[in-house]
């Protein structure tokens, strides 16, 4: 009867662990970094700026895009991020201290890129440098406008030029000189 009970606790015992067991070996997956959008995020380890959710969004043909994505400079000096693509002239950004510039959203234009040549659906290496550092090389993916929050994005097949302000006017009569 004993001999039954320590066997009924074995198997259990076995049973539990088997069913658990691979807990041990396997990674966590919460622990796992990864860019929760359409875009990629960007870590130049040698530099202060990091782009967060770095994405293109291109017009049928491929030859302009939109690039849009969140810069981030959590230092306390005015940073410049370099972001280059082969065969074009590269971009360059200056980021006040603190702050994050956020191309095509709150009220920033995206970066526009002339002569992109690549079709939506796939990926650019982009080349993003700050500091004094190497940079560091990413594929970011190249999207179109079939999605309803991308449609806004596509860039328009020229270049609006910028509306002039008009220069503030002093409404005050100028005092009479004696």
């Amino acid at each position: 009867m004993k001999s039954r009970l320590v066997a009924s606790a074995a198997i259990s015992a076995l049973v539990l662990l088997g069913a658990t067991g691979c807990t041990f070996i396997s990674p966590q997956a919460t622990t796992i970094e990864y860019s929760a959008s359409d875009g990629v995020n960007v870590s130049d380890s040698d530099g202060p700026i990091d782009v967060r959710n770095a994405f293109i969004v291109a017009n049928e043909d491929g030859s302009v895009g939109n690039f849009i994505a969140g810069v981030v400079n959590p230092t306390g000096d005015e940073a410049t991020l370099t972001i280059t693509i082969a065969g074009l002239d590269p971009m360059t950004v200056t980021v006040p201290a603190n702050r994050t510039i956020s191309f095509g959203a709150d009220g920033e234009e995206p970066l526009r890129i002339d002569g992109l040549d690549t079709m939506p659906g796939a990926t650019i290496e982009m080349h993003f440098q700050s500091g004094d550092g190497a940079g560091t090389k990413t594929e970011v993916p190249v999207l179109d406008g079939s999605l309803s929050y991308y449609a806004d994005l596509v860039p328009t097949e020229s270049t609006p030029e910028p509306t002039p302000k008009p220069m503030p006017t002093d409404t005050a009569a100028p005092a009479p000189q004696e």
